[in-house]
């Protein structure tokens, strides 16, 4: 509607933070310009570990929405820092997790958050998948740069990346473009077939989720659509959070109350679990 803005986004930004204020321990590896080093004080300032690296260019990209529940959008990349590096990440890869001598971080979940293709190379993903479940966001294997656009492309890396991934995260588009399915159920359970144990699937209206075999649902209920911009990032952190200790449908229903409260102010998450169990106390 002719507006715009400029932000720091992605997932490690939107669902770091998220995952902090929930009592995670987070720890962030990314690659960035120098001169960019600067954004990532905000995640610091919210009890973040960030690792940088230098890269040549910030990754980054401009969304175009064009309907009016900003369920469609155009992505137009604006920068690519290229692949993350293996020895960048804070992981001590000549040992086993957890064992005496891994001096590096070990993590619940590995949490792999692309905003595009290339980004996430398919031997790093199996390198940690054998630390510990991954978690990953479909689109860093199927929103490709091609020329001056960002376009829906199934890398054919695709399948075989799916069978490291413990939980998947795609959006409605993404689940009918790879499945063929436009019945959220129904996409789900195709997705799980090729690999990931549980699915994350969020659109305009609220958050499904397939886990164990068994479906869940949250709406989505914000009063504005003013924070729009990094509603699936903090949807799916939240549902990793929360699912570390709860059930697949409590982490459905904390991910539906999370993502509700952020869309309504721009920027990550500002609230706490205080703010989510009255939310979900007044709606009940």
């Amino acid at each position: 509607d002719g507006a715009s803005e400029t932000a720091s986004g992605g997932g490690v930004y939107y669902g770091g933070v998220a995952a902090r204020r929930l009592g995670a321990a987070v720890a962030v590896g990314t690659q960035l310009r120098e001169e960019d080093f600067g954004r990532l004080e905000e995640m610091r300032r919210e009890g973040i570990t960030v690792y940088p690296a230098p890269a040549a260019e910030t990754s980054g990209i401009a969304n175009y929405y064009s309907s009016a529940d900003m369920e469609r959008r155009t992505c137009v990349p604006i920068g690519f820092a290229g692949a993350i590096r293996p020895e960048d990440l804070p992981i001590d890869w000549a040992h086993a997790p957890g064992s005496a001598d891994d001096t590096g971080i070990t993590a619940a979940v590995y949490a792999i958050s692309p905003i595009m293709a290339g980004e996430v190379t398919l031997p790093l993903l199996a390198r940690l998948a054998q630390r510990g479940p991954v978690a990953m966001d479909v689109q860093g294997f199927v929103r490709v740069r091609v020329g001056d656009e960002l376009l829906f492309r199934v890398s054919p890396q695709l399948d075989e990346a799916l069978q490291h991934v413990t939980y998947l995260k795609v959006d409605r588009a993404e689940a009918e473009a790879l499945t063929g399915e436009t019945d959220l159920a129904r996409a789900a359970r195709v997705l799980a077939q090729r690999g990931p144990r549980e699915i994350v699937l969020t659109e305009s209206g609220g958050v499904t989720v397939l886990a164990e075999g068994q479906l869940h649902r949250a709406p989505f209920r914000p009063r504005s659509l003013a924070g729009r911009t990094g509603r699936g990032d903090t949807c799916f952190a939240t549902y990793l959070t929360v699912r570390l200790s709860r059930s697949p449908a409590e982490a459905c229903r904390w991910a539906g109350a999370v993502t509700t409260l952020k869309q309504e102010i721009p920027g990550p998450w500002q609230g706490s679990p205080a703010d989510v169990e009255w939310y979900l106390a007044a709606m009940a």
